[in-house]
């Protein structure tokens, strides 16, 4: 007999998919097995047994004939009946065997029905279809693939730690907490049986792992190699969702290939209800072969006829009932929406609230593995949660960022505070609030992360830096920050990201905001929520404003410093600044200013201004910061000034004075009646001399005129005697006056890339200049005496 097992490469190969086989294609594959079964039965026996026997059916003549030699033969017998015993003896046919199995075979070609003859090949071709139509979507490329890949993350993810440490965290109850309580059990049930000494101490030795386990940190439960291996779990499954909910080709597939077995079922139904009955088991055979055998009629008879008739019914019963389970899928598949699968029994039963409902191939293939087991399904929505997701982050960042890790990233920032900085991070780790000496908190491209109410655990944390960041905030973290929280940083890419818990920090003393928003989109800054920030005394915006916001007002009782940075956006309106008499230091930079705002001149308590990179080219209403008695620090530098007003004269409280990078070509001597000024930097502008007058400014501890067109100096810049920097680079100077002796305080020298032949000995006379701050060519540097080489190279 030929072996069924031989037709096993034409069912499913791989033992995996049994989970998307529901009890109607189980039952099937069964049904399937017995059909054929019965096929391989009879073509067995069609091979190994006489298909059909016959004989010849005597005709008129044939019988005189025959009667006479009967006569004869009879005559003979009982004149013989004395001498010899008595033989038994037939009808003769005077046919040898070769002529008996020609007229079987003739017959069994000519008489016998077709169905007869093949009803058994018939059984195992239909079978055969039935067993690949039913694993074809397993076998077809486009769906095969799907498939595969879904089998295995689905066995991944059911297998997966992390599955059984999410479901029990969300039913209230972690894995060390049923441990302990497994532990108590067995501890209680030891005391309440002491006669059983073998019991007691099993029960005890059993109790041992288990109080280790409890003794060990939760992070143990789930080591490294495990969370790592969770993590790349949510990601195949995210991008397989994306991929699979694209199309239905795996529903269609199914759907096709039931309707083809109901197809088939009712055919086969059909056509052998009306041909079973053609199994007989008396055939009349007539063939022409008179020549060959002297016979033309024979009665057959089909061997196998009785047992055919049998198969073929029972045949019949189980396609049946293979039909009827057909029409029952056919029924599921279209009376029920397999395209879209909804979690919420799942949710409902885990507390995952954000596991999302899917569609199309993924829908379908959960309603299929719900029909082999609920679990699975619901082990793997565990993998679609977002939720779920970023606690595996929070326990891999744990496992990762370690509290001794993040102590030695600890540095002091400008602020000399202890900051710690965390740059592109996937969330914040909890070890962080571990840092009780954390003053500076500073974040960098970390989304979709929370600060949990733990850092309130950091009483010394002032200083709070989110940079492109999209964090939460608990409430009780958020209830922390409003009472402790100093110093805030924020740069976000679009003024909808501001956090709106910013607004409530009632304790904070400085605001920065860095973002782009459109020239229209300014108004709709909440700044309003500004007046909350009683204790509010700096405030920086670095974005495109058009105009200063009224919201700036509500805080300008209190605010003192106020830097706006434009990024080249044209600031018109500036009204509003002269509400803000308060204000101790302003910096409009790149604000593409052309004149000075008169607003500014009513800031009578304002010591520094900054105007750095507008477009002013004329200064002429410098006269009136006359009346900012208090204006300390004037800084004009990057802009495209021509020259400098005499008015300046007037600015008698100027200790800082900034024209550097300008288009200043003459210097007035007006400039140096403001004999307060210790810092005065005329660098990268067009000036060609330096009046005597510069000898009046006393207080001078820093003058800087590199990058102009300087060809002498004059004597009375050394009598500048309080002198410490003094750069004179890139200019067209020759000759360095040895006057130089007399700035005994000079630190810092710069003579680079100008025309010096040697530099004057006296140079050794300025004691605090080392070879360090003094920048000059080596060669040049060699024209001193050695004395004083080496003792500026002394330390």
């Amino acid at each position: 007999m030929i072996p069924v097992m031989e037709f096993r490469q034409f069912s499913e190969q791989q033992p995996a998919f049994r989970v998307l086989k529901p009890w109607w294609d189980v039952f099937t594959d069964y049904l399937s097995v017995i059909m054929l079964m019965i096929g391989v039965f009879g073509c067995t026996l069609q091979v190994m047994q006489d298909k059909i026997i016959c004989l010849p059916q005597r005709t008129l003549s044939h019988q005189s004939n025959t009667s006479e030699v009967d006569l004869n033969v009879l005559l003979h017998m009982k004149s013989n009946s004395s001498a010899a015993p008595r033989e038994m003896t037939g009808l003769k046919t005077d046919l040898d065997l070769q002529q008996y199995s020609f007229i079987n075979q003739m017959c069994y070609e000519k008489a016998l029905h077709w169905y007869a003859k093949y009803f058994p090949y018939l059984v195992l071709i239909h079978t055969l279809v039935f067993m690949v139509c039913s694993n074809f979507w397993f076998k077809f490329p486009g769906s095969s693939s799907k498939i595969e890949h879904f089998i295995s993350m689905l066995g991944k993810c059911f297998d997966s730690p992390w599955t059984t440490r999410a479901l029990s965290e969300v039913s209230g109850e972690n894995p060390e907490e049923k441990e302990q309580k497994k532990s108590c059990t067995n501890g209680s049930n030891t005391a309440m049986s002491p006669g059983e000494g073998s019991l007691e101490k099993s029960q005890s030795l059993r109790s041992i792992p288990e109080k280790i386990v409890v003794d060990k940190p939760s992070a143990s439960v789930l080591d490294k190699k495990e969370g790592e291996q969770a993590k790349a779990l949510f990601e195949k499954v995210k991008k397989f969702r994306l991929h699979v909910e694209e199309g239905d080709i795996l529903y269609l597939m199914y759907v096709r290939q039931t309707v083809f077995k109901v197809i088939k079922f009712l055919l086969i139904i059909a056509y052998n209800s009306s041909l079973v009955n053609k199994v007989r088991n008396r055939i009349r055979c007539e063939v022409e072969i008179q020549d060959m055998t002297g016979y033309k009629v024979f009665e057959c008879n089909h061997t196998m006829a009785h047992l055919f008739s049998k198969l073929s019914y029972c045949y019949l019963c189980l396609v049946a009932l293979y039909g009827l389970t057909s029409l029952y899928t056919s029924y599921w598949l279209f009376y029920r929406s397999l395209k879209e699968y909804s979690f919420e029994y799942v949710r409902q039963e885990t507390g995952i609230d954000d596991i999302p409902d899917v569609k199309n191939d993924f829908a379908f293939m959960l309603h299929m593995i719900d029909q082999y087991d609920p679990l699975y399904s619901k082990r793997f929505a565990v993998f679609l949660s977002e939720v779920s997701e970023n606690k595996l982050k929070q326990l891999n960042l744990n496992h990762e960022w370690t509290a001794e890790k993040l102590r030695q990233r600890l540095q002091i920032n400008a602020n000399n505070r202890l900051e710690l900085q965390l740059f592109m991070l996937p969330g914040l780790p909890d070890t962080v609030f571990e840092l009780s000496e954390l003053q500076s908190l500073k974040l960098e491209i970390i989304n979709n992360a929370t600060i949990p109410a733990p850092i309130s655990q950091l009483e010394n944390l002032q200083e709070l830096s989110l940079y492109q960041c999209c964090l939460k905030l608990h409430t009780t973290a958020t209830s922390f920050l409003k009472e402790n929280l100093k110093v805030l940083r924020v740069k976000f890419d679009d003024y909808r990201e501001l956090p709106n818990w910013m607004y409530g920090l009632r304790n904070l003393e400085e605001l920065y905001l860095t973002g782009s928003l459109s020239p229209d989109a300014s108004k709709n800054i909440a700044l309003e929520s500004l007046r909350e920030m009683k204790c509010l005394k700096t405030l920086s915006l670095k974005t495109n404003l058009t105009k200063v916001p009224q919201a700036i007002v509500d805080v300008s009782s209190h605010l003192q410093r106020l830097y706006l940075q434009n990024d080249g956006t044209k600031l018109v309106m500036l009204n509003n600044l002269k509400k803000m008499t308060n204000l101790i230091e302003l910096e409009l930079v790149r604000c593409d200013l052309e004149r000075i705002p008169h607003a500014i001149f009513s800031l009578t308590t304002l010591q520094e201004l900054d105007l750095k990179e507008n477009n002013l080219r004329s200064i002429e209403e410098i006269v009136s910061f006359q009346h900012l008695r208090k204006l300390t620090c004037l800084k004009l530098w990057y802009n495209s000034i021509m020259y400098i007003p005499e008015h300046i004269k007037k600015l008698g409280s100027l200790e800082r004075l900034y024209f550097s990078n300008n288009k200043i070509e003459i210097l007035p001597s007006h400039l140096f009646l403001c004999n307060k000024l210790r810092y005065l930097d005329l660098s990268n502008n067009d000036i060609r001399f330096i009046p005597p007058e510069i000898g009046v400014l006393q207080s001078l501890q820093y003058f800087s005129v590199t990058y102009n067109k300087i060809e002498n100096l004059p004597d009375e810049l050394f009598f500048c005697k309080k002198l410490k920097t003094l750069k004179l680079g890139k200019n067209s100077l020759s000759l360095l006056s040895p006057k130089v002796s007399y700035l005994a305080s000079l630190t810092y020298l710069d003579l680079k890339g100008n025309h010096f032949e040697f530099l004057p000995q006296e140079l050794g006379c300025c004691r605090t200049l080392k070879r360090s701050g003094l920048i000059v060519e080596e060669t040049l540097f060699e024209t001193l005496p050695s004395g004083v080489r080496d003792q500026m190279k002394a330390e």
